[in-house]
């Protein structure tokens, strides 16, 4: 009976310290469910017959947490996995592919290894009303069309404090797959300003000896939004430079008009150039994106919306609404519900 007493009191005394760590330290699981509903098609020169389909908009399943170390230092972690609830069981990406890492802040800033947005990404999605997710996302004809939309593995990032609104990060790419004749790696920057209504933003982003023909690519991006009683204003405007092609240049705009529960969404793009340097027509395209969103809640909305695609016959715009070749006018309607937790 005394043996089993002091185990009783041994193991008492383990649980009950990391029964302390959890409570001082939480680890919390979140997540976000959202699905679409949508009938898409391609007109123009190259037609895509019309079909319909469920699509996933990046639900995901996390869990993250903090530890504090003392002196004002935390330790912090997130695994954040994607996973697609209108697709069959085994066809959901890897555990952890996501925005997934570790790290250190404290009044410092903040410093995580692992894979992560990239700054790039980050900012200039902040200025997109449908976040980056939808037929209405930025990526139909900006952020060079996703490819400066990246969540990079194998990254570190530096996130600084706000400095009286101003805060900016850097990340850096390990080169592990350099080989004797490639050396490739990514590097980006952001300055943002964020005040009351207020926010702008700067951001770089270059990609080193690419694995497609070994080319240096690099982007730059300023804009910001502004909001003014109901309204609110978006404006984006970038420039891509790559070896062998001309400088590709993309615009957005925006505006969202709440009203109570209600907000009225427009997004307007544009993009040109970026063709091979020898190429006699160079991509132009032109991208109109209304849509309406019913906020349930806080953490519950509707959105519908249609994207129409102009397209000249060198521009493949709106690949996010559907697949296409060059010179076809991609457009669709989409009704969709998120819900988060």
């Amino acid at each position: 009976m005394n043996k089993k007493l002091i185990a009783l009191a041994v193991a008492g005394a383990t649980v009950a310290p990391m029964a302390m760590a959890q409570t001082a330290n939480p680890v919390t699981l979140y997540g976000r469910v959202y699905l679409t509903l949508e009938s898409v098609e391609a007109k123009g020169s190259a037609p895509v017959s019309r079909r319909s389909r469920m699509q996933d908009q990046a639900s995901l399943l996390g869990v993250r947490g903090t530890e504090d170390l003392g002196g004002g230092l935390k330790a912090f972690f997130q695994l954040e996995t994607a996973f697609a609830p209108d697709q069959a069981p085994g066809t959901n990406g890897g555990f952890a592919g996501r925005n997934s890492g570790v790290g250190l802040q404290g009044g410092w800033g903040s410093f995580l290894m692992g894979r992560w947005d990239m700054p790039f990404k980050t900012t200039t999605i902040a200025i997109d009303p449908y976040g980056d997710l939808t037929i209405g996302g930025i990526t139909t004809a900006n952020n060079d069309q996703a490819n400066f939309d990246r969540r990079d593995p194998n990254v570190v990032q530096y996130w600084s404090p706000n400095f009286g609104g101003l805060a900016f990060r850097v990340a850096a790419q390990t080169n592990e797959t350099k080989t004797a004749d490639r050396n490739p790696r990514n590097l980006g920057a952001s300055l943002t300003f964020t005040r009351g209504p207020v926010y702008l933003v700067a951001a770089f982003e270059q990609h080193r000896d690419t694995p497609v023909g070994g080319a240096e690519e690099e982007g730059v991006a300023l804009g910001g939004s502004f909001r003014a009683g109901p309204l609110k204003f978006g404006l984006l405007a970038e420039r891509f430079e790559k070896s062998g092609r001309k400088d590709r240049k993309s615009w957005l705009a925006n505006v969202v008009w709440t009203l109570g529960n209600h907000q009225f969404i427009y997004q307007y793009q544009q993009s040109k150039d970026g063709g091979l340097d020898a190429a006699v027509t160079q991509p132009d395209c032109k991208v109109h994106q209304p849509g309406y969103q019913y906020n349930f809640s806080r953490r519950t909305f509707f959105l519908a919306q249609y994207a129409t695609v102009d397209n000249n016959d060198a521009a493949t715009c709106g690949t996010n609404i559907i697949a296409h070749t060059a010179g076809a006018d991609p457009r669709g309607f989409s009704v969709g519900l998120r819900h988060v937790f």
